[in-house]
């Protein structure tokens, strides 16, 4: 069994308009590239062929993967949350206790985490690290080459 995920409305709806668009743009054309690959000769010599057909199978795997998402995703009722702690939806402000440096993230579910906007996935290793927290609690992430140690320094849903 799937385990659940949760998304806020937005991110449910973009995964929502991302399907529909892979099944009634892409799968499509995809199938079009094939029959136009078919009409240009011999299947055993045709590399145009061989490629529609790869990414057919491409797109039809992602369209599953996103469909079994789909599935087990519910939409959070952030009203119902626990605002003292860091769990999904929440933003934390993390302090690095090795540098000082101070950064602020949103923990989101996986395929809404987007670093360049700042969020990060609550399957992250910072994200795991924080899930729980309260605002002056150490939170240790084990990296590569260590463990790293962040102090919450601020807690909100924004």
């Amino acid at each position: 069994m799937s385990k659940v995920s949760y998304y806020t409305a937005e991110g449910l709806k973009k995964l929502r308009d991302e399907l529909n668009q892979l099944k009634d743009v892409e799968r499509p054309k995809a199938s079009q590239d094939i029959a136009e690959a078919r009409d240009k000769g011999d299947l055993s010599e045709n590399a145009e062929y061989d490629a529609a057909k790869e990414a057919q199978g491409m797109l039809e795997m992602h369209i599953s993967r996103l469909e079994e998402t789909l599935s087990t995703a519910r939409i959070i009722d952030e009203s119902q949350l626990d605002t003292s702690k860091a769990l999904i939806h929440s933003t934390v402000k993390i302090r690095n206790q090795s540098n000082g440096l101070e950064m602020t993230y949103k923990l989101v579910a996986q395929s809404e985490a987007d670093l360049s906007t700042g969020k990060i996935s609550v399957d992250s290793p910072i994200g795991k690290g924080l899930l729980g927290k309260q605002v002056g609690d150490v939170a240790e992430v084990m990296v590569p080459n260590g463990t790293m140690k962040f102090t919450v320094v601020e807690l909100s849903r924004v």
